[in-house]
């Protein structure tokens, strides 16, 4: 197993603090502050992009330990339970998150976003520019996810 060390870029700052509240997403508006060791111009040229792709830790969550084995995906009973790399949620092995968020501004080390699904103080490990190349077609999933996942990016 190789094992290495990531540092922050930045850290998470909105209104949403309670880790346990996991839906409504979609109008949570965040402020990625960028740390100065990157200078005042790393965010230049991302205002002409729509999305960003951010990379953050799930340090606010405890690590569930044991993940061999398949479990309802939010402890739901009434879903199948699915192997610990076929979910998205935060009890990972490494705890990181991905999601692609609008953009709403660029202001020097402030990176303004959308729909980021991170609590205030989360580290942020990376930011990339979403680019339509790197967009995959022709994805599926199963019918449960769409049905679970309905109110999860709503206001």
């Amino acid at each position: 197993m190789v094992t290495f060390e990531i540092a922050s870029i930045g850290t998470v700052h909105n209104d949403r603090t309670d880790v346990q509240h996991s839906d409504n997403w979609g109008a949570v508006r965040s402020t990625i502050v960028v740390d100065e060791r990157f200078g005042d111009a790393c965010l230049q040229g991302l205002e002409d992009y729509s999305h960003v792709e951010v990379l953050y830790v799930f340090d606010q969550f405890p690590d569930s330990g044991d993940h061999r084995e398949p479990r309802p995906w939010r402890g739901r009973p009434d879903l199948p339970p699915i192997g610990i790399f076929a979910g998205r949620g935060p009890r990972r092995p490494n705890r990181i998150g991905v999601t692609t968020c609008a953009i709403e501004s660029v202001h020097g080390r402030e990176l303004t976003v959308v729909g980021l699904d991170a609590v205030s103080g989360t580290p942020v490990i990376d930011l990339k520019p979403t680019m339509t190349e790197f967009l995959p077609t022709g994805t599926r999933q199963p019918e449960w996810v769409s049905r679970v996942m309905s109110d999860y990016f709503q206001p």
